[in-house]
């Protein structure tokens, strides 16, 4: 090491990163990164130099807010973080992912190895954002899937009642049994338990 060099390593005094979480930064940005990611890490080295966030500004040619995040994150202690917030807008629902949210919906969720029998949102949710990568809310899936028509709670079924008359599906059709005096009888009993009370 030459004088420069050790005169240098004396003054270097970290404002905000620890020697691990600068190390770590530093050997990142030897890797071939997005210019996004180069310049968060940059933003938070120059950060730790003790540089103002108009000198980062214009040293990198970011604007303000940019420059002003990843300080209060170097500033936080979690430096090492930085590749954890993706970079950009998140994913947007497309026409694939609507395409398989139909498919997935029509399907069993046993046949993709889970124990329980009919969707849920929530786990819709998941799924869906573990195959395609696109995370929404469970409000917002739940709206797509009701502008698709779609549900995940099943329907009632519709019972015809012997004379004609649709029930709400509360209502038990009793049919197909013998009368107690084994003669073959053709007449229905409709029963309906909301009418004992």
């Amino acid at each position: 090491m030459n004088n420069a060099q050790d005169t240098e390593a004396k003054i270097y005094q970290s404002h905000y990163l620890t020697a691990f979480q600068r190390k770590l930064l530093q050997k990142s940005l030897e890797q071939d990164l997005h210019e996004s990611y180069r310049q968060r890490i940059q933003i938070m080295l120059l950060a730790d130099q003790g540089k103002s966030q108009t000198e980062i500004c214009q040293t990198l040619g970011c604007c303000a807010a940019t420059v002003r995040h990843w300080m209060h994150i170097a500033r936080s202690g979690m430096a090492h973080q930085w590749q954890d917030c993706p970079i950009g807008r998140p994913k947007a629902v497309n026409d694939e992912y609507l395409d398989r949210l139909k498919e997935l919906i029509n399907q069993s969720p046993r046949d993709y190895g889970y124990s329980f029998q009919r969707w849920t949102v929530n786990w819709l949710n998941k799924h869906l954002a573990k195959e395609l990568g696109i995370e929404v809310s469970n409000p917002h899936l739940q709206r797509l899937l009701k502008e698709m028509g779609l549900s995940t709670i099943p329907t009632r079924r519709k019972v015809n009642s012997p004379n004609g008359r649709e029930n709400d599906g509360h209502s038990i059709l009793i049919s197909d049994l013998k009368s107690a005096n084994n003669s073959e009888s053709n007449s229905f009993w409709l029963f309906n338990p909301s009418n004992m009370a």
